[in-house]
This record gives structure tokens, sequence and C-alpha cells, in this order.
């Protein structure tokens, strides 16, 4: 039996769902703002039609006498480095920089001399420099805009054009000679362990994980292709990190440090050990070119006699010319220095991507 008390209950809830179901309540729920979709911040195809257009401003420019460096910093944001005689490897005296600071207007950038107190690597645009001391040797205040693949610099001697140039190593593609132990030719990663082979693009990729390959080597040459992501927002250690290591013992860093000063801990260096003699990364989502001659140090009676040494290209420059290497760098396999170990390719959360990997034994 139902009592008044009980009946009053049902009626209750009975407005309540009437009122949950009503045509107000569901326009109530329609008119709740939509949740606002994370910044991608990681782009790793240059085709991507999300790339913002900070990515078609970035990269090199140079005339005969001129080389032009734009990183992005993101947000529309950039630096210029000015080198005089021409880009990397491609006539840059080795010294004189300047540095400018730019932002997006319109479909192109302007640029103004940098000025105020500045960091290397500095998070804030405003406060970020591209070498370690700013203002840099032989600084001059130039000025500028790129419209287009263009970039006109105003300079002491009046107006000075720079084409955009995309630089290619001349070691890219690079064939496995006779007797090479081939790696990666974007059939299989059956010589690692750790990475995963896209089916679509052929390429190895980290997923953020290490690979380390199965077979263990002492003394080669080695050849590999790297492309790193474009993280415009990143700075340093967080701009694409990874690192391709000589018997799991001695890093030689990957890292999108395009445009600075090029130190151990940045791309070509030995981690920690060794600068490269010149910084040759190239803009991210770029395919770059490592080849490297390892020598493993050598042991007697359980003890180190001589350390190991590289020589190695970047991008088809030497960056390391029988450099030795006074010991292992971090995350070293914990084995005696001068024993064969495994070549690995650091993930280090990145998504890194390599192909063409092959190695040379030497007897």
């Amino acid at each position: 039996m139902f009592t008044a008390s009980r009946l009053l209950g049902l009626g209750l809830a009975a407005i309540v769902v009437v009122a949950f179901a009503s045509p107000a309540f569901a326009q109530d729920k329609k008119s709740e703002p939509k949740k606002s979709q994370p910044k991608k911040e990681v782009w790793t195809d240059p085709n991507d039609s999300s790339l913002p257009i900070d990515f078609k401003i970035q990269g090199e420019y140079a005339n005969d006498k001129l080389g032009v460096q734009v990183i992005a910093l993101g947000n529309g944001e950039f630096q210029a480095v000015v080198l005089e005689g021409g880009l990397p490897g491609a006539g840059w005296d080795g010294k004189n920089k300047s540095l400018m600071q730019g932002k997006i207007e319109g479909d192109g950038a302007v640029f103004t001399p940098a000025s105020g107190k500045r960091n290397y690597l500095a998070q804030n645009p405003a406060q970020f420099s591209a070498t370690r001391k700013f203002p840099p040797l032989g600084h001059k205040e130039y000025a500028g805009a790129i419209q287009g693949d263009v970039l006109t610099l105003k300079t002491e001697a009046g107006e000075a054009k720079l084409q955009k140039t995309t630089r290619k190593s001349p070691t890219m593609g690079a064939k496995a000679p006779e007797g090479a132990i081939v790696l990666f030719d974007g059939s299989s990663t059956e010589a690692f362990k750790g990475g995963r082979l896209d089916k679509n693009t052929g390429l190895l990729n980290t997923d953020g994980g290490d690979v380390r390959t199965k077979q263990k080597f002492l003394n080669y040459t080695v050849h590999l292709e790297f492309f790193l992501p474009y993280r415009p927002d990143a700075r340093s250690q967080g701009r694409g990190n990874s690192g391709f290591y000589q018997v799991d013992q001695y890093e030689v860093q990957i890292l999108d440090s395009f445009g600075l000063d090029g130190v151990n801990n940045e791309c070509g260096g030995v981690y920690t050990k060794l600068d490269p003699k010149v910084n040759m990364c190239l803009p991210p989502l770029q395919w770059q070119t490592y080849d490297i001659e390892f020598t493993a140090a050598v042991t007697e009676n359980g003890k180190k006699v001589k350390n190991a040494r590289i020589t190695a290209k970047h991008n088809g420059v030497i960056i390391h010319d029988d450099a030795e290497i006074k010991g292992t760098t971090g995350g070293a396999r914990n084995e005696p220095e001068g024993t064969p170990g495994p070549l690995q390719l650091q993930g280090h959360g990145n998504p890194l991507q390599f192909r063409n990997f092959w190695v040379v034994e030497k007897k």
C-alpha cells in the first residue's frame, strides 16, 4: 500500500526527472563552453598542415659574404644569427657573429638588433641569446626583414639580399660498401632491441625509447642519418634530445642545436667531453648525417692504457679529428672500457627518426 508520504516522494522525484529532461536544461548543456584543445608543441613531418608560419621562416639564408641562421622560438618570435663570411662549414670565419631579434609581421618577419639583458637559451624570447656571451664577438647592429624566401639585411654598406637555402649533407644516402653490416635499410628492425619500423615511411622510430643493436662492436666506421623534431617552444635539452652512443659508452649528442654556439652537450658534441669544432646542426625537420670512425680504448692486465678516439663528420664536415675521449659519458653501460658493446640510439622521450644505418668493422 502507498502512503501519502511515499506518493509525495514519488511526485518530487518525477518533478526532478522532468526538470532534468526539459528543453531548457538541454539548452543549458549545449551552451557549456567546449574544452580547448591542448596547444601542439611537437611536429615530426615537414608537410604537416598544422605547422605554423614560423617553420617556413626559420632556416638558413646566405649570399657570398654573409650567412644567417634564423631560429624559431615559438609564438611567432625568432632570433637570427648573422655570420660573417657565410654559413658554418660554408664560409663563416669561425669567430664573428651578430644577433637580431625577430617577430612575425603579416606573412613575413621583421628583425631588429638584439638588445637588453640576455642569457644563453633563455625561455623568454626577449631574453634569449644564441651565444653564451652577449653581445657576441664581432656583434654589429643589423636589422632586416624576411619576405618569401629572401632576407633583406640593412648593413653599414647598404642593403644586402640573402636567399633561403636548404643544405644537404654530401654523405646523404651513402650506400653501404662491400662488407658492411647493414643495421637498418627501411625493411626491418631485426638488428635492434627496441625501435619501431614505420611501414608507411620506412623509417626507424624511437617513440621516446632507447634502441640498441643486438650485435656488439669494437672498432668501426659507421654511417647514420637522423631527423630531429620541431619543438620551437622548447629550449636546450628539451629540444629533440637524443644521442648516438658508440659501443654504448660514449654519447655523441643528437639535439636541435641549430644556430647555437656548439658545445659538448649540443649536437655533435661528445657529451661532457668534447665540443664539436663547428656547429653543423641543420634546422629541425631536415635530414642530417653522422659519419664516425671509432677506435676503442685499450686495456692491458685490467688497466686502461689508451683512451678511445673518434673522428666524426656532421653533415659532411669534420667536427672531431682523431680526438681522444677521456672516459665514458653519462648513461654508459657498466662494463670496462675497451670491451665490445652495442650501438645505441637514445630515445630520451623524444620522437626521433632514423634511416640508412650501416657499419664497417675494422680488423
